[in-house]
């Protein structure tokens, strides 16, 4: 179980902040029972036919694995597309929207998570910026023009035994190219970035409106530490302070504020239990 006392900590700082930051790993997804890859052994559990050619997550992530192995590749991002639609988000998600809708300033949400599931949870999607873009969206591969289009029509088919995708690759509607997703991946030249350039441009003006932020880092890991770098930047520059939320990693480094070692949504719920008293 958590600490109380961190509870507390925590309790406060979200109460006298003005906005929400709410910046999110792949912990986040864990209790919706998304997988958490750590390393090429966790990676290698949820997907075993790669594990036996020895293809890691840095390999099959890449836009290079698309044009050598594109039935295999798709395999991978169809299998994560499904379980991202199957999976609903849990009830940590509403928690934290209620909490950033009633500040004054409200939230903004920063995730390196490409599930959607954010939006799912009915956070408003100019507040949200997704670092390392959405599965739902495709593009060109190669890319043939910077166009966009949803990935509604495709509804993949795996073998999961071979990590393959069954029946016709999604193509470029434009040039009838291979589809991928527009997800940025390792040594990826050719992501079309447009939809998040704008993301942060709405981010960048939201916070210089907020001057007590509070950060709420959710399942950040050390592998790829994108969301760390970002929520430490907002409280070194915007002021405020962090709440760390992480199992393993959960010292809260050099800015102020608590790291709390626990999951994210028995930590979110025991904060927001003691607000709902505090309410009361």
């Amino acid at each position: 179980m958590t600490n109380k006392a961190e509870i507390e900590r925590a309790a406060a700082l979200i109460t006298r902040a003005d906005g929400l930051v709410i910046a999110a790993g792949a912990g986040m997804g864990v209790d919706s029972g998304l997988p958490d890859f750590r390393g090429n052994a966790g990676f290698w559990r949820a997907y075993p036919a790669l594990a036996v050619e020895g293809t890691g997550f840095m390999d099959i992530a890449s836009p290079t694995a698309f044009r050598n192995n594109p039935r295999r590749t798709w395999g991978f991002y169809g299998h994560r597309l499904a379980l991202y639609r199957d999976t609903a988000p849990h009830a940590g998600y509403d928690m934290l929207r209620r909490w950033g809708e009633a500040m004054p300033q409200g939230y903004f949400v920063f995730t390196s998570n490409v599930d959607g599931h954010f939006q799912r949870a009915g956070f408003d999607p100019l507040r949200i910026d997704e670092c390392h873009g959405a599965v739902e969206r495709l593009q060109c591969l190669e890319p043939c023009s910077p166009a966009l289009w949803p990935a509604a029509d495709v509804e993949p088919i795996v073998d999961m035994a071979r990590c393959e995708l069954l029946g016709p690759l999604p193509a470029c509607p434009h040039c009838g190219a291979i589809a991928r997703p527009n997800i940025l991946m390792f040594d990826d030249w050719d992501w079309v970035s447009e939809p998040r350039d704008m993301q942060v441009v709405r981010r960048q003006s939201w916070l210089d409106k907020v001057r007590r932020p509070v950060v709420i880092e959710i399942g950040a890991g050390l592998n790829v530490p994108t969301v760390r770098h970002f929520s430490d930047r907002v409280v070194l520059q915007h002021g405020g302070s962090r709440i760390r939320i992480n199992p393993n990693d959960s010292a809260p480094g050099g800015v102020p504020g608590i790291g709390i070692a626990a999951g994210a949504l028995q930590t979110l719920a025991a904060i927001d239990a003691l607000l709902a008293r505090s309410r009361a």
